[in-house]
């Protein structure tokens, strides 16, 4: 059985755990982003997380706002690098597999210390690491069996042969599930593959015909933004059916997924998404879920990308959505 107060002290404070993935796999730009700063720089994790760095808004989000009863107990922030001798390997997305691998240890040893991994990602490539951390989390040579919430306007279950755009952030969720690229996803560790039947859409609204033809073919349960906002029966029959399939269930959520008007930097919007006040709320129910284990936030528009700071408003929203719904547990 799973403890639903795994992730709190003795004294009922959370442990969290904040890890930044700032490598995406992207080719022919920086291997970089610098979107996981952006998210620390604002105050994420309290006064220790030091002041903002040059070229960081002034305006910051108040810390505060993010810290719901019980307290909140942060581990020092975690920075996904590479070795020097990884550094000398070449190809992105070799390179991403490499950075991945990095970010399933940190995961994995979080969630056996028992501390909630919040993933500040670059963007949805990190899927793969931070599945594989949670698969990598129990006992030795015995994989654990993670489920998907998967929350983004865009299915990303595209792979090499169906992709239009070529991009490697159409894929993650594809290769997860052991369509394609293998190499990247065992770099990522994530071995075996995540089962088709643990993968939940949420708020899926624009696929590719090929990668639409996909999905159907592996029958993946989909949930709409009306689900979301309404907090519907069928999101709660999903997780209670993926709670008793799996062992962990891992909630990832790009900031595309949210209404345009609050990712208004974000290059890939599409509308109908809810607000990230309508995500919060669900989030809150969702992680009231014993087996849900992490969340991660990808693609936050950053910097002059981000007009009045309203994208990192609404990914601190989100975070303290989820680590509102952890704080419920075990609760009527």
């Amino acid at each position: 059985m799973t403890d639903p107060f795994r992730y709190q002290t003795d004294e009922g404070a959370l442990r969290v755990a904040l890890v930044k993935q700032p490598f995406h796999g992207g080719r022919n730009v920086a291997e970089l982003s610098r979107n996981p700063d952006y998210l620390e720089e604002g105050g994420l994790a309290g006064p220790s997380a030091g002041a903002p760095s040059a070229g960081a808004h002034s305006a910051a989000p108040s810390p505060a706002a993010l810290r719901p009863e019980p307290r909140v107990l942060f581990k020092p922030v975690q920075t996904v690098t590479l070795t020097p001798e990884e550094d000398r390997e070449y190809g992105e997305w070799h390179r991403m597999g490499l950075a991945n691998g990095h970010l399933a240890d940190f995961v994995a040893a979080n969630e056996r210390e028992g501390f909630l991994t919040v993933g500040l990602l670059a963007n949805c490539n990190a899927l793969l690491g931070m599945l594989g951390g949670f698969q990598g989390s129990g006992s030795p040579g015995r994989p654990r069996r993670v489920g998907l919430l998967w929350v983004d306007a865009h299915g990303d279950f595209n792979t090499p042969e169906t992709t239009l755009s070529g991009m490697l952030g159409g894929m993650p969720v594809a290769v997860s599930a052991g369509l394609a690229l293998h190499r990247l996803r065992r770099e990522s560790k994530l071995d075996p593959p995540i089962a088709t039947d643990d993968i939940v859409m949420v708020a899926v609204r624009d696929l590719d015909p090929e990668e639409r033809a996909l999905v159907e073919e592996h029958h993946l349960a989909m949930l709409s933004t009306d689900d979301v906002r309404e907090v519907s029966p069928a999101l709660h029959t999903q997780l209670r059916r993926l709670s008793e399939a799996t062992d962990l269930i891992y909630v990832h959520v790009d900031m595309d997924v949210l209404d345009p008007a609050e990712v208004q930097g974000h290059g890939l919007t599409v509308a109908g998404g809810p607000t990230s006040e309508e995500l919060a709320a669900a989030l809150v129910q969702i992680f009231r879920y014993p087996k849900v284990a992490g969340l991660g936030i990808a693609s936050t528009p950053a910097y002059d990308d981000d007009p009045g700071e309203l994208s990192r408003r609404a990914a601190y929203r989100l975070i303290q959505g989820a680590l509102q719904g952890v704080s419920a547990r075990g609760g009527e």
